[in-house]
């Protein structure tokens, strides 16, 4: 293996799972139940029980396509990709219904060359500082809507057709934004059988260029998705 990829300082981009992490109004939350205990039995057992979509995860077709591949036939090769990240955390937090636009990847390109294809475009909108406040990390408003940040169709398009990315991933609970009853972000990307990595932490310590991905899921036969342990390897 090349030894300068050995050499890379590894960041965790995962939040630790437990009952108080924040999930989509109506799934279910995480549950863990102690079956074996070291006094008594002499090792230590738990079950534990989660959607599909709880935490970081990634997103397959079958999320929202009918008859779309689940999770379990992506190839291993889907899952090492390198990625960049364009950061957006004034326009966001500044405006938590914000969508990103294509003029934002156009000023990312003039810093940093052209966004390369095959690679996971992160958004970072600083919303991982809100994690552990359920009411607002989604933005929930008394009505049961969400206001959370995400990726304009525009942006969308731009880089899935003329980029010609892997896939897309956020800081968020979805890259549709939290007003997008329609997930329509999400179908998009994954009509195409490219990546959704959703609810990305630590983005502050990766650079714009320069980081690969392995993202390590749960093979789940027939899965609509599955939680990820996203590990980030920065130069």
């Amino acid at each position: 293996m090349n030894s300068d990829f050995l050499n890379r300082r590894i960041v965790d981009l995962s939040h630790p799972l437990n009952p108080s992490a924040p999930c989509w109004p109506g799934d279910p939350v995480p549950e863990f139940e102690t079956l074996a205990h070291p006094d008594t039995d002499g090792f230590f057992l738990r079950r534990f029980s989660l959607g599909e979509h709880t935490g970081t995860h990634v997103n397959a077709p079958a999320s929202f396509h009918p008859g779309g591949a689940s999770i379990d036939e992506y190839p291993p090769s889907s899952f090492v990709v390198p990625a960049i990240v364009i950061d957006a955390r004034p326009r966001a937090l500044a405006n938590p219904d914000y969508r990103l636009g294509v003029n934002v990847l156009l000023e990312w390109e003039r810093d940093h060359g052209p966004i390369p294809a095959q690679c996971l475009a992160i958004f970072r909108s600083g919303w991982e500082e809100r994690w552990t406040d359920l009411e607002a990390y989604l933005g929930l408003e008394e009505d049961g809507s969400l206001n959370f940040p995400g990726f304009s169709a525009e942006a969308t398009g731009v880089l899935l057709t003329q980029r010609g990315v892997a896939g897309i991933g956020i800081d968020t609970h979805g890259v549709d934004g939290g007003r997008d009853t329609d997930f329509s972000i999400n179908r998009r990307v994954l009509e195409r059988k490219r990546l959704v990595l959703e609810n990305l932490c630590n983005l502050d310590q990766l650079p714009p260029t320069g980081t690969m991905l392995v993202i390590g899921i749960l093979r789940l036969e027939g899965g609509s998705g599955s939680p990820a342990s996203v590990l980030a390897f920065v130069p």
